[in-house]
């Protein structure tokens, strides 16, 4: 079930992010650190609802952020949706004890049908050029690379994906 995490919840979830950000590390992925995502990033994405998780078997398997907040440098790439509402995701990150289940197609899964309900034209978002997995994901879901940008840890790909509205 994908819910929007309560405050309760906060701690499992910086727990969740400090784990993948080891795993991540062993895997030489070094997107994420104690910079970003921070815990004061996570509770403003709790504070302001947009802070979802994936829950089965009462624990909280993954998360993301779902919201219309798009980064300046998102300005200098050629989308191919530019009239309507986009949908950005952000911090999608799978409890690595449960990766490679599926979790994080479910995650998307549940934000395009999200777009479409609400209305949006597109779906965006960003993923670390060195994260292979993540960029597959999106690839494998229809989303189409826009471009790069240029983050404090280095390059990331810029992804789209157009929404059927209901």
């Amino acid at each position: 079930m994908i819910v929007k995490i309560k405050e309760n919840n906060i701690n499992d979830i910086i727990t969740i992010i400090r784990n993948a950000i080891v795993n991540m590390e062993a895997k030489g992925i070094y997107q994420w650190d104690d910079i970003y995502p921070n815990e004061e990033v996570l509770i403003n994405d709790l504070n302001n609802g947009t802070l979802y998780g994936y829950i089965d078997e009462g624990a909280i398997k993954g998360i993301m952020v779902l919201n219309e907040y798009q980064e300046k440098e998102y300005e200098t790439l050629d989308w191919s949706f530019n009239y309507g509402k986009h949908l950005i995701v952000h911090r999608l990150c799978i409890n690595p004890s449960y990766q490679g289940k599926g979790i994080a197609k479910k995650l998307m899964n549940f934000a395009e049908q999200y777009a479409q309900e609400s209305g949006y034209e597109s779906i965006r978002l960003d993923a670390f050029t060195n994260n292979e997995a993540a960029c597959n994901l999106y690839t494998g879901l229809g989303f189409r690379e826009v471009g790069t940008v240029d983050f404090r840890k280095g390059k990331f790909y810029c992804f789209e994906k157009g929404i059927d509205v209901l």
